[in-house]
C-alpha cells in the first residue's frame, strides 16, 4: 500500500523541524550522546504519514541558534504548529506524531542509567507541553 501525502513542502518542513528539533533540544540540554542517537532512531522508526515525512531525505531542517533559548524559541512553537497542522489535515496522525516525538524524547533522556539530570528532565517536560498546547 502506498500512502499519498498531500502536505506542502513547508508543512513537511514544519513536521521535520519540530521532531528533529525536539531531539536537538534534548542534546542542547545535556542529554547523553547515546540517548540522542536513540532519539534519532526513534524518529526514523515512525510509521504512517509521520514516518514517511520524517524518513524523507531533505535539507529543510534548519535549527540556527547560539543558545538553548534561541533553539527553544524555534522548536517549541514548531511542535505546537505541527500538532495543529496534523489536527486540521490528518487528525488520525496527531497521536502518531505526538507518540513518536514523546518516544524520541524519552529515548534521548538517557538509555537506562538512572534518572535524567534536572535540565534534561525540564526540557522533556517543555517539549511535551508544546505538543499538548495545540
Amino acid at each position: 500500500m502506498s500512502i499519498t501525502i498531500a502536505l506542502t513542502d513547508q508543512d513537511k518542513s514544519t513536521l521535520r523541524t519540530a521532531a528533529y528539533g525536539a531531539v536537538s533540544l534534548m542534546a542542547a540540554a545535556g542529554a547523553p550522546h547515546k540517548g540522542i542517537a536513540h532519539g534519532s532512531i526513534a524518529l526514523t522508526s515512525a510509521t504512517g504519514l509521520v514516518g514517511h515525512v520524517l524518513a524523507a531525505k531533505s535539507r529543510d531542517i534548519h535549527l540556527p541558534g547560539k543558545s538553548v533559548a534561541e533553539l527553544a524559541d524555534q522548536v517549541l512553537p514548531s511542535l505546537t504548529a505541527a500538532m495543529s497542522l496534523l489536527g486540521e489535515q490528518y487528525p488520525g496522525e496527531v497521536e502518531n506524531f505526538r507518540g513518536t516525538v514523546a518516544v524520541a524524547v524519552e529515548a534521548a533522556a538517557g538509555p537506562g542509567k538512572g534518572e535524567p539530570g534536572p535540565a534534561v528532565a525540564a526540557m522533556a517536560r517543555k517539549i511535551i507541553a508544546a505538543l499538548d498546547a495545540a
